[in-house]
């Protein structure tokens, strides 16, 4: 497959990465292009080395963002101007190295083929995972699951996907959330509620250490508070919506 595509870009939201992100841009050309990378507010130089690498690659574009809008927040950013010009997709990752940039193709090739569907990441966990994230995402997944009555999100939580811009931007618009840490399961759990259906596919992920060069943003409490709250208001936006969600699993006679 050739890696340029005119409807399908990748996107990298950035905030305070670290020495992860130069490799994690470069990785991501190496796959597809175009790669844009949206610097959300940061201020620890780490993107200081991104002008000069667009300037010298027309497949990169860079957006600064003057302040932190939160992960949803830079890629709401995004999504509009990549609609602005002509593109349908957008292919997520993260910015510090973790998701496998060796996937790209594959998971591009699966939303070619399947434009209208959303393609998920699954993580593949090798030991540098921390057992207390691997086990709590769990009961994230299983309210996400809950919340669309299995319709087939085998992760909620893993940010390596490609979304359809449209109704993604129509999902966004309507709300005043998921623009931080909440952003990647309410998308999903309210695509789903759209009838974007889902296409679930393997992804390793790494976890890597402060000596690695890893950098985490995660806060335990102030986090896992964040996602309560939002399953609180998707189990409720559930409980609106049970009957035609129940309706779309019944079998047609």
């Amino acid at each position: 497959m050739n890696k340029g595509s005119a409807t399908h870009l990748v996107l990298i939201p950035s905030y305070n990465s670290g020495a992860k992100l130069m490799p994690t841009v470069r990785a991501a050309l190496d796959q597809w292009a175009p790669v844009w990378v949206v610097v959300d507010g940061s201020t620890d130089g780490s993107a200081n080395e991104l002008p000069s690498l667009a300037a010298a690659n027309a497949e990169l574009r860079v957006w600064v963002l003057p302040r932190n809008r939160g992960k949803g927040g830079a890629v709401l950013f995004a999504l509009k101007e990549a609609r602005a010009q002509g593109f349908t997709h957008v292919l997520t990752m993260d910015s510090d190295g973790q998701h496998p940039a060796g996937r790209i193709k594959d998971f591009m090739r699966a939303s070619l083929a399947t434009p209208a569907a959303m393609v998920l990441g699954t993580p593949v966990f090798d030991a540098s995972a921390p057992k207390l994230r691997v086990q709590g995402r769990k009961i994230s997944n299983w309210w996400a699951n809950l919340e669309t009555l299995w319709a087939g999100i085998s992760d909620s939580l893993c940010g390596f996907r490609v979304y359809p811009i449209a109704p993604l931007i129509a999902v966004m618009r309507r709300q005043l959330w998921m623009r931080r840490f909440d952003f990647d399961v309410e998308a999903v759990v309210r695509l789903s509620w759209r009838g974007v259906r889902a296409i679930n596919m393997p992804a390793p992920v790494r976890y890597f250490t402060a000596a690695e060069g890893g950098v985490s943003h995660f806060h335990y409490w102030r986090d896992n508070a964040l996602l309560t709250w939002m399953h609180i208001r998707l189990f409720f936006g559930f409980l609106l919506r049970s009957p035609l969600l129940l309706a779309r699993r019944l079998p047609v006679s």
